[in-house]
């Protein structure tokens, strides 16, 4: 599944969503439909690890721990 960046301007956001072509996606947010597909940016070279670090933080902080091993979200 391709990652896509979107921008909603009922809600004023932007996100990156996994889309199946297939799917419809929505503003994680507010649920809006009528969002805009972005161009998205691609990580500078040497700058991948800071990176995905940064966004593995940012999903903690959410709750989103599915990419995370089992030792790492607490669990036995």
């Amino acid at each position: 599944m391709p990652l896509y960046s979107y921008h909603c301007s009922k809600c004023d956001k932007d996100f990156e969503l996994l889309v199946r072509s297939s799917d419809t996606p929505a503003c994680p947010t507010c649920g809006n439909i009528e969002i805009a597909q972005q161009v998205s940016f691609v990580a500078p070279e040497n700058k991948s690890r800071a990176f995905l670090r940064g966004a593995r933080d940012q999903a903690a902080r959410e709750g989103h721990l599915s990419n995370f091993s089992r030792s790492e979200r607490g669990g036995s």
